[in-house]
């Protein structure tokens, strides 16, 4: 699984999307932040709290047909870096959505809010 790139790309998300395939979205951003704009199905776990969550998302992943995860935040910097701190522990099948969910409103929905 390390081989797994580190990011994809919005319309790559939304691809995966429009095929079925599970997936698990990840908002890393704030609570406020979210209350603006959030992608459908997507779970907040805000960026400071990642830690608390390890054990719940390594557990789940343990699971052989555990759906790949990606991380996405504002514009993408949050979410690759808690994608790297995620991979140095061992959960490889996550990624971070390059542009964050402001390319997502540019490039796939325009009617999510920018911010």
């Amino acid at each position: 699984m390390a081989d797994v790139p580190i990011e994809i790309s919005p319309a790559e998300v939304k691809d995966l999307i429009d095929r079925g395939l599970p997936l698990r979205l990840i908002d890393v951003r704030e609570p406020a932040e979210h209350a603006i704009c959030r992608i459908e199905g997507a779970r907040l776990i805000p960026m400071r709290s990642i830690p608390e969550h390890l054990n719940e998302l390594d557990n789940e992943l343990n699971d052989e047909t555990a759906p790949p995860i990606v991380v996405f935040c504002h514009h993408g910097v949050r979410s690759l870096s808690v994608v790297d701190w995620l991979r140095a522990r061992g959960i490889f099948n996550c990624r971070s959505m390059s542009g964050g969910i402001d390319l997502w409103s540019r490039q796939i929905d325009a009617s999510v809010p920018r911010y």
